[in-house]
């Protein structure tokens, strides 16, 4: 299969399974952060879209209200909602995970306030009393969704939402583990196209092109004679085309933990008596961001099992300019990941797909200094 199976679903804010899916009555959500439960906003007729402003290129209308020193992620989203890019949305779903997506839910609101719009407060720790906290902004959620669409959130249908999203995230996993391979059949750039496919198109219509695409890699051919395996870890990555740079090196990225990778992102919901109670505690421990106080080494165990369990040679630690959670974390964890005794290689970056030669550049360079 080639490639290029999953840019159809990719080049544009609505892909055709998302138009699809709207035509037949669905009602999509828009989100922007891993706090975000997509669980809850899976009860039909809602679906979850991981919101992307593909191809975008200069934030000219996003600049008039939102600072230079704004990530340029959030700059991108509001310079696109701004040009209607996003009218097919039903509502938007926030969180208060970090103040520049808090900007992105103000002006949005102040600007062209959507039809429905909901901001979580999320709690910096993973104690009891923080967990507690998530479940009451859980439960207000639910009623603005109950009251404002009509669904209804019984405990019945909140349980069939778990399983149906835990055996996606078990389909996903499934094509996931083929990278452990000595040559996977797949590269990082295509799992990358895929895994955004899943996260913004309605499940029931993506799920039968995943399926045929993990049934093709059975019989397809094997990523061979790469330089190195590499992970990449850090925050918001949503474009397909710095993997592509990076493997256009001959390495090869089987591993991401970043917030639109892998790791953690296809770990199950563990149901236990109270699904709300279950969801909150999956979603405040799973994603484990720099902004969750007190989870460093919970974090930096992570990484470091997930490098020795895909056996890379060297770690990416990548984020977005101005994003004040990973560039504070970075400094800490490169020196705990060198003291682990793997290779790390830093890059500061724009949202956007710019610099890329100057990227393979430096990814050659460090590949060099692996001797690889």
């Amino acid at each position: 299969m080639p490639a290029s199976l999953f840019d159809q679903y990719l080049d544009e804010p609505a892909n055709p399974l998302v138009q699809k899916a709207v035509d037949e009555g669905w009602i999509p959500l828009g989100y922007t952060c891993s706090y975000v439960p997509r669980v809850l906003l899976s009860i039909p007729p809602l679906f979850p879209v991981r919101v992307r402003a593909p191809g975008v290129g200069d934030t000219e209308l996003a600049d008039i209200y939102l600072s230079k020193l704004t990530c340029s992620y959030t700059r991108s989203l509001l310079e696109f909602a701004m040009d209607f890019r996003y009218d097919f949305l039903g509502g938007w779903v926030h969180t208060a995970s970090c103040d520049h997506l808090r900007r992105l839910h103000d002006n949005l609101c102040y600007l062209m306030p959507p039809d429905f719009s909901h901001i979580l407060d999320v709690p910096h720790r993973t104690v009891k009393e923080g967990v507690a906290w998530y479940v009451d902004e859980l439960r207000e959620l639910m009623a603005h969704l109950e009251a404002h669409f009509q669904v209804s959130f019984t405990d019945e249908a909140v349980i069939t939402a778990v399983n149906e999203e835990n055996d996606f995230l078990a389909l996903l996993r499934s094509i996931a583990e083929l990278r452990k391979q000595d040559c996977p059949p797949l590269s990082g750039t295509e799992f990358h196209r895929l895994l955004l496919t899943a996260f913004k198109s309605p499940r029931h219509l993506v799920r039968k092109p995943i399926e045929d695409f993990r049934d093709r890699l059975k019989e397809g051919r094997r990523t061979e004679n790469h330089r190195a395996r590499l992970m990449l870890v850090g925050g918001q990555l949503d474009d397909p085309r710095y993997i592509e740079a990076i493997e256009s090196t001959g390495a090869l990225v089987v591993a991401d933990r970043f917030c639109t990778g892998s790791i953690p992102g296809l770990s199950p919901i563990p149901l236990g008596g109270n699904p709300l109670l279950s969801i909150a505690e999956h979603i405040l421990s799973a994603p484990s961001c720099p902004r969750m106080m007190e989870d460093f080494d919970k974090r930096l165990k992570q990484i470091v099992d997930a490098a020795a369990d895909f056996r890379v040679d060297g770690i990416i630690l990548e984020y977005i300019k101005f994003c004040d959670t990973w560039g504070v974390e970075s400094a800490s964890l490169v020196d705990a990941l060198r003291k682990a005794g793997l290779r790390v290689l830093v890059l500061e970056r724009e949202y956007s797909g710019t610099g890329l030669g100057q990227l393979q550049t430096r990814i050659q360079a460090f590949l060099e200094s692996m001797g690889k």
